[in-house]
């Protein structure tokens, strides 16, 4: 009886402790919202609600801190003729609309109280980057979905925002890169004086040993769905004849995959993270030895909407990969979607008859499916692709070098599917 009435009540404490005090923040914005408090960039005192919706003023005052803005608010006294700005938002909205990041309603009006949609703030925070909607980067319209597709965003933003989104989003601009520089948010608010690189580090920001999570985030959306066809009848009825994997390795849509996923295909398509499709132009560059190719993906999507820019990784090769370091692999399991897994590296130079370089044995995760799929060391660099496994192993998945792809001419017009297709076979009759 004892023992019972101990367990009950250690029962009813552990009840007690994980119900949470209705004045915590949880979850992942409080998280980044406290974090971005550490930075300065969001105020202590502001007695926020995450849950609420975001205000069109609160975003002006949160993007010019992004941009370092507050630390020189120089506005050259620029008034943007809006009489409805609060005090506390006039100089972030004027040196905003200065700028060109915002604009109101009408000539007079702003509207700072009304909600904000993901669109509309994406087109801000992609504006402070230094993309433009006037010059075909991204369209208005389609912001959220562009500031996904480049990996601005850990998610696709949609609907009317919540303070807690704006949190979520700026955080994920840290990282980011102006466009055309190698200068992140981050190191630009330190150089500002912003907030310190002490600061940044005890938040763990300058450690660049990603989480699993943090590259689910940042580059899940970099990878695709690779559906093969065969015959001119598979493609009238829009039935694939197989499901591989593949990742961008450029924005413009160069993009890495097996040579297998799509050896005997004449046509492929690539399905991003969102749902969006995009057809496989060209193939640029194939090694049947090694199992890898480059593909050029379309940058018109199957809705007939073009995109300027895919988010992308970089490759680093095999050079200094060693046993027991951390990998993850993302791709295509199974034909279900996208995902991402983690292992450590068995073997650096695992030797073959069916590939002409050295394969890495590793223990991240892969399925039939998975085959093309990006293989990253913990810095969410490429080191191979992921393309096998020992049937009968424990946890013994092969990934090929990526280290020829750093080598080969992509500059060359290349081959359609259906033109390799047809060179590998001729090549099988001699």
């Amino acid at each position: 009886m004892k023992k019972r009435l101990l367990s009950a009540l250690c029962a009813v404490m552990l009840l007690i402790c994980a119900v949470p005090m209705a004045s915590a923040q949880t979850g992942d914005a409080a998280r980044r919202a406290d974090a971005l408090t550490v930075l300065h960039l969001l105020s202590e005192d502001s007695g926020r609600d995450l849950t609420a919706p975001a205000t069109r003023a609160q975003a002006a005052v949160l993007l010019v801190r992004l941009a370092g803005g507050e630390k020189k608010p120089d506005t050259d006294g620029w008034f943007a003729g809006f009489r409805d700005v609060p005090d506390w938002a006039r100089t972030a909205v004027n040196y905003a609309n200065r700028r060109g990041w915002i604009s109101g309603v009408s000539n007079v009006q702003f509207n700072p109280n009304g909600h904000l949609n993901a669109d509309a703030w994406c087109a801000m925070l992609l504006r402070m980057l230094g993309y433009s909607d006037k010059t075909g980067d991204f369209e208005i319209s389609d912001a959220a979905a562009f500031a996904w597709r480049i990996g601005l965003t850990g998610r696709q933003l949609i609907g009317i925002l919540s303070v807690g989104d704006l949190a979520e989003s700026i955080y994920d601009a840290l990282d980011f890169c102006y466009k055309g520089t190698e200068t992140t948010v981050l190191s630009r608010l330190m150089d500002l004086g912003v907030c310190t690189a002490s600061a940044a580090n005890a938040l763990g920001l300058l450690n660049k040993d990603y989480t699993a999570r943090q590259l689910a985030d940042r580059y899940l959306s970099a990878a695709f769905q690779l559906s093969l066809y065969e015959t001119e009848e598979q493609v009238h009825d829009e039935v694939s004849s197989a499901d591989a994997s593949g990742f961008f390795i450029s924005a413009d849509g160069l993009a890495v995959t097996n040579y297998h996923s799509i050896e005997d295909s004449i046509k492929a398509t690539a399905t991003l993270l969102n749902g969006e499709t995009y057809e496989v132009e060209r193939v640029l560059y194939y090694d049947t030895g090694i199992d890898i190719a480059v593909i050029k993906v379309s940058r018109t999507n199957q809705s007939r909407r073009t995109t300027s820019a895919f988010n992308y990784l970089d490759l680093v090769g095999t050079a200094d990969i060693r046993p027991g370091d951390p990998v993850y692999a993302i791709g295509n399991p199974l034909g279900l979607g996208l995902a991402i897994s983690s292992g450590i590296i068995g073997s650096t130079a695992h030797e073959l008859d069916r590939y002409t370089l050295p394969c890495i044995v590793n223990s991240a995760d892969i399925s039939r499916g998975s085959s093309g799929g990006a293989l990253m060391n913990a810095h969410g660099q490429v080191i191979g692709v992921t393309s096998g496994a020992y049937t009968y192993g424990n946890n013994m998945y092969l990934a090929v070098p990526v280290d020829p792809v750093m080598a080969a001419d992509l500059t060359v017009s290349g081959w359609t599917l259906k033109e390799v297709k047809a060179i590998e076979a001729a090549k099988d009759k001699d």
